[in-house]
């Protein structure tokens, strides 16, 4: 059996920054790629141990955009699928290491 490799790609939006706190991490995965897959791409690639994942395939949105002449074309985003991965307690993963090191930061100058 042939394993292929998998991107995973952190979804970074206040949201998903609010889930690292209860130890779930979101990531845009390939419509195609299936739970398994995903939860050992993760364990693989970021040394940790997964005890749940969520999957869910989200929707395109409907956009406008205008074409030479003034004329409005109506389009669609593609759709894309998301993983919430929950890990073992303990483990992290440091996807957020900019947004956490510049709250450490107001944090210890708050204290001051």
């Amino acid at each position: 059996m042939t394993h292929k490799t998998m991107v995973l790609k952190p979804r970074v939006s206040e949201k998903a920054y609010g889930q690292t706190q209860n130890n779930v991490y979101v990531f845009s995965v390939d419509k195609s790629d299936d739970k398994l897959s995903i939860v050992r791409a993760v364990e693989a690639q970021f040394e940790v141990t997964v005890t749940g994942i969520k999957t869910l395939v989200q929707k395109g949105k409907t956009k406008r955009t205008m074409r030479k002449g003034g004329r409005p074309v109506a389009g669609r985003t593609s759709d894309f699928k998301k993983a919430y991965v929950t890990l073992k307690e303990g483990d992290s993963i440091t996807v957020f290491a900019a947004e956490e090191a510049t709250e450490e930061k107001s944090a210890k100058e708050t204290k001051k």
